[in-house]
């Protein structure tokens, strides 16, 4: 090298900054994984020909236990709950009308009697229970998370339970089949409903 010549410097440092194309996949990527999370909050089932019902991802079969049928004829309409087992329970529903969810609860049901949860005709073939054996413990739920509160309640909208001050249970999903009405049985796990009455 003579002194005439230009001095080269090398960055013995590479940039740390990213590449735009990289910037923009992680960019992407991000969107993506927001939107699966924001959609798996609740799944679109489309019935017959377009009319959509909106279900509670994940909210699992009925716990073991647990059976449901038409109600026989010549009762009226509406969702009943039979409680099959020596125990008193506690009960709470949830249901959506048009675009609002309301839980309300609790029903307190006898051994061996019935009990109507819903009077007349179902508007929606969905519906969420949630029952508690109040004499030996244990309950009836599922994944659907819907909130609830210790004393009697109607509680309106499913979201921050929490944070509004209510608790958070998990509830099963019972499908009516769009039936205009329907009894759920509850039973000692490992028995059998016999039908409504």
């Amino acid at each position: 090298m003579t002194l005439d010549e230009p001095v080269r410097f090398t960055d013995p440092m590479p940039s740390r900054t990213p590449k735009s194309w990289y910037r923009r996949a992680v960019v992407a990527a991000s969107i993506v994984l927001l939107a699966a999370v924001a959609g798996g909050a609740f799944l679109l089932i489309d019935d017959d020909g377009g009319s959509a019902e909106v279900r509670l991802l994940e909210a699992g079969a009925a716990p073991a236990g647990v059976s449901g049928a038409l109600t026989a004829e010549g009762t009226a309409g509406g969702l009943r709950l039979c409680n099959k087992t020596p125990s008193r329970v506690g009960v709470a529903i949830g249901y959506k009308e048009g675009e609002r969810w309301t839980t309300e609860g609790w029903w307190n049901i006898a051994a061996s009697t019935c009990e109507t949860l819903m009077a007349g005709p179902l508007v929606s073939r969905f519906y969420y229970i949630y029952a508690l054996d109040y004499d030996q413990g244990g309950a009836w739920g599922g994944k659907a998370m819907l909130c609830t509160r210790d004393r009697m309640f109607t509680i309106h909208g499913i979201e921050d339970c929490v944070a509004r001050g209510f608790d958070r249970s998990g509830f099963f999903e019972v499908d009516t089949g769009e039936q205009p009405s329907w009894t759920v049985q509850l039973t000692e796990p490992g028995e059998t409903g016999t039908g409504g009455r």
